[in-house]
């Protein structure tokens, strides 16, 4: 995966990588982009802190939809080491409780409301917005499927219009021969406006069709007040920033899902896909258990021990086996049961505070043992060497399904996968392994917006009048 995308990444193009879990994709932007950090600085002399001050270096920014995975991604980011053992380019988080960093870093990692508070927090010069977007040249949307989709989606957008209204301010100053910069409000809108962007057809036509070879045709559009919309200026601009998509599952079918947006307003991008994405991974040993209410708990407690006595490479460290649940009340019952047969384990959902969820992980990174934990685990974490993921409660949906499995099989190693369903269940359960089996991609078995047993009966109600013909 790596190779397939680093040389797209090294590019100017803007890059789609949509891969597997455990395939490496995180790196795989951070080395091509440290790369060109690395590059620039050469060819200019100090890249240090005092370039940014002015804002003139060329910086990156990630954007991950929550805490854990921006720290993960700055571990990561500062793990990549010069020969003298100190990191090749800094990178810093700025989400939660973490303020700015008091030195701008070459890798700003942040969610999009921690970095929105602080472009439209107090600024008497209203400067440090712009002087921000004017230093990022390469943006890495992380887990871009979560982003581009629900609760992320007008912050996204908004970040997006603001850093592509950017590149037209630095263009309209390169053809002028002088810097460029909004004025007041009149360009960069503060109201709620902005809160609720979308991204219109005919936004996107007009944008996208005006990014082709660097040149477009002018066209102007304003308000019937006179005020400008700054969304809406059409103007020629050179492209000066890259923008990088990553995510390990990329639903394509519908002009709303994320693959959908990312055709219409990215459509010059480069797609770099995975060989497995969206499909059954063959190096996982899958195990598919029936249960009833009264089966369950039994079927539960085998699972689990299965997972501790499978054979595992003593050179991997301890075994490590997530339980997966749908709600916290399923995964503290999982937990209580666990431990009254004298089965330590740990949890981790959304409901425990931030503190308690990373010393958790840190805990069973590091010492192995049985997780019980919802979906708040499934997306993004990367936990070395998981033996084997149980699903107690069988997922609702194809993306939760698909992240769920890939914690564990990943960066070439093997795993086991054991879902126990109901009858409730057995609908999906046999579309997914028909889908399996056939190998085709998972996320057309079932629904990420509908439940699978409406569209079960929606397709019944289809096929019925060809039946009656028939």
């Amino acid at each position: 995966m790596q190779a397939a995308c680093i040389p797209h990444v090294l590019s100017t193009n803007d890059v789609i990588v949509a891969a597997e879990t455990g395939s490496g994709k995180t790196h795989g932007y951070l080395v091509p982009l440290i790369e060109k950090l690395c590059s620039k600085s050469s060819s200019i002399g100090d890249g240090g802190p005092q370039n940014n001050a002015d804002g003139t270096d060329n910086n990156v920014l990630v954007l991950c939809p929550n805490v854990m995975l921006c720290e993960q991604v700055v571990f990561m980011a500062n793990s990549l080491l010069d020969v003298s053992g100190e990191p090749l380019k800094r990178a810093a988080a700025v989400c939660g409780p973490k303020g700015w960093p008091s030195v701008r870093p070459d890798i700003l990692v942040a969610t999009p409301a921690a970095l929105l508070n602080y472009l439209f927090d107090y600024d008497p010069e209203r400067r440090r917005r712009e002087k921000f977007l004017r230093s990022v040249k390469f943006i890495v949307f992380d887990e871009a499927d979560m982003l581009l989709c629900g609760s992320f989606e007008n912050q996204i957008i908004r970040l997006i219009h603001m850093l592509r209204f950017d590149e037209k301010l630095l263009a309209r100053a390169e053809d002028s021969g002088k810097e460029v910069l909004p004025e007041g409000s009149e360009e960069y809108p503060e109201d709620s406006g902005s809160e609720s962007a979308e991204f219109s057809d005919v936004d996107e036509e007009n944008e996208d069709a005006h990014i082709q070879d660097g040149s477009v045709k002018p066209v102007e559009n304003a308000h019937a007040g006179g005020r400008k919309d700054w969304r809406r200026v059409r103007k020629v601009y050179k492209r000066s920033k890259q923008y990088v998509f990553v995510a390990a599952t990329l639903p394509q079918s519908g002009k709303k899902t994320a693959g959908g947006v990312l055709k219409r307003t990215f459509p010059s991008a480069v797609w770099v896909s995975g060989a497995h994405l969206h499909r059954h991974n063959p190096r996982l040993e899958r195990r598919w258990v029936a249960v009833t209410a009264d089966t369950q708990v039994d079927a539960l407690l085998d699972a689990v021990k299965y997972g501790l006595k499978s054979a595992i490479d003593p050179e991997l460290g301890p075994c490590r086996t997530m339980v997966f649940t749908n709600t916290v009340d399923a995964a503290n019952s999982v937990s209580d049961i666990l431990w009254r047969v004298g089965i330590p384990c740990i949890l981790y959902h959304r409901e425990s505070s931030l503190e308690e969820r990373t010393a958790n992980l840190q805990s069973f990174r590091e010492n192995g043992g049985v997780l019980v934990c919802t979906d708040a685990a499934a997306r993004g974490l990367d936990v070395p060497n998981v033996s084997h993921v149980i699903q107690a409660e069988f997922a609702a949906c194809a993306v939760d399904f698909l992240h769920r499995v890939g914690r564990t099989a990943r960066a070439g190693q093997s795993g086991i996968v054991t879902s126990l369903y109901t009858d409730a269940n057995c609908d999906l359960v046999r579309a997914v392994r028909q889908a399996e089996e056939l190998a085709q991609p998972v996320e057309r078995a079932f629904s990420r917006k509908r439940s699978f047993r409406n569209k079960l009966k929606k397709q019944a109600r289809l096929r019925e009048p060809a039946t009656l013909i028939s």
